[in-house]
C-alpha cells in the first residue's frame, strides 16, 4: 500500500461556507470518496483538531461515533468524524484496515485545511489499527498526526482466539458472510485478500515516536485479549490504560473515559 499523495482533492458541499459544522466529501489518493462532518469548537477558537477513526460495522452517524465526538470536542478541540471506504456513505469497500489508511490521512489534511496546526487521531478497534499504521506510514508528511490513541486495537492479523473473532472472519472471507455483512450490518467488505498483507498494528508502532502513543484497553474485552494491548505498548514509546470493567471500543467507552482521552489528546 502507498501512501503517496497526488491527485488528492476534495469537494464540499456549501455548509462548509458557514462558520458551523461542515460536511464533505473527501477524495483518497485511490479514488474512494469518503464523507466526513467537521465540527468546530463551540466556544472559541482552537489550534487542535481531534479526527476519530470508528470500528468495524461503524459510520459517522452512529450514535456511538456521535457521542464520543461530542465528548472529546468537551476539550478544546474541533473534532473530524468520517466513515471507512465501504461504511455509511463512503465509496469503495471495507478492506478491514489495509486502505483505510488513505482514508484517514483524507481526514487529518483536511483537518488542517480548516486551519488547525495541530491534529490528534484517535482510533476504535478497526479503526485503533488505522491510527497505529497511519501514524506510522506518515510520519513527518501533512498527514501525520501530532498525538495517537488506539482503544481496543488488535496488535496482530488474522487473530481468531476469541469467538467474536471467529464470528468477524466468517462475515470477511465467506460470500455468504460477506452479503451479512453488506445487508446486515450496512458494511461492504472486499472479497479479495491482502495482497500483501499490510504492516501489522505491533510492527507500526515503533516507528511512530516521537509523536505521542496512547494504547487503550479494557479487561473485559470480548474481542481482543490484554496481550494485545501488552504487546502494543511494548513495541514503542506508548503509555497503557488498562481498563477495568471496559468492554470493547466505542460502545463500550463511557463518559469518563472519553473525558480522559479528550483531555490526554489536548495536552499531548
Amino acid at each position: 500500500m502507498s501512501s503517496e499523495t497526488e491527485g488528492r482533492f476534495h469537494m464540499m458541499d456549501v455548509s462548509s461556507l458557514t462558520s458551523g459544522p461542515r460536511r464533505a466529501m473527501l477524495r483518497t489518493p485511490d479514488g474512494v470518496r469518503i464523507e466526513a462532518l467537521y465540527e468546530p469548537f463551540s466556544d472559541a477558537a482552537t489550534d487542535t483538531a481531534i479526527v476519530v477513526a470508528h470500528g468495524f460495522t461503524g459510520s459517522v452517524h452512529r450514535p456511538a461515533v456521535r457521542r464520543a465526538a461530542r465528548a472529546l470536542g468537551r476539550h478544546a478541540a474541533a473534532v473530524v468524524t468520517f466513515s471507512f471506504r465501504g461504511h455509511g456513505g463512503s465509496g469503495g469497500l471495507s478492506t478491514l484496515g489495509d486502505r483505510e489508511v488513505l482514508d484517514l490521512s483524507a481526514a487529518v489534511r483536511w483537518a488542517r485545511e480548516q486551519g488547525h496546526a495541530r491534529v490528534a487521531t484517535a482510533g476504535f478497534s478497526m479503526g485503533g489499527s488505522v491510527v497505529l499504521r497511519q501514524a506510522a506510514l506518515e510520519r513527518g508528511t501533512d498527514a501525520g498526526p501530532d498525538a495517537v490513541a488506539a482503544v481496543s486495537a488488535p496488535a496482530r492479523w488474522y487473530y481468531r482466539g476469541t469467538a467474536p473473532m471467529r464470528r468477524l472472519h466468517w462475515v470477511v472471507t465467506r460470500p455468504a458472510g460477506r452479503l451479512v455483512g453488506r445487508y446486515g450490518l450496512r458494511t461492504r467488505i472486499d472479497r479479495r485478500a491482502w495482497d500483501p498483507v499490510p504492516l501489522s498494528p505491533v510492527e507500526a508502532v515503533p516507528l511512530i515516536a516521537p509523536v505521542p502513543l496512547l494504547v487503550v484497553h479494557g479487561d473485559r474485552d470480548a474481542y481482543f485479549p490484554l496481550d494485545h494491548p501488552r504487546a502494543l505498548a511494548a513495541a514503542g514509546d506508548a503509555e497503557l490504560w488498562l481498563e477495568p470493567g471496559m468492554g470493547h471500543a466505542e460502545n463500550a467507552a463511557d463518559e469518563e473515559l472519553l473525558d480522559r482521552l479528550g483531555a490526554w489528546l489536548v495536552r499531548r
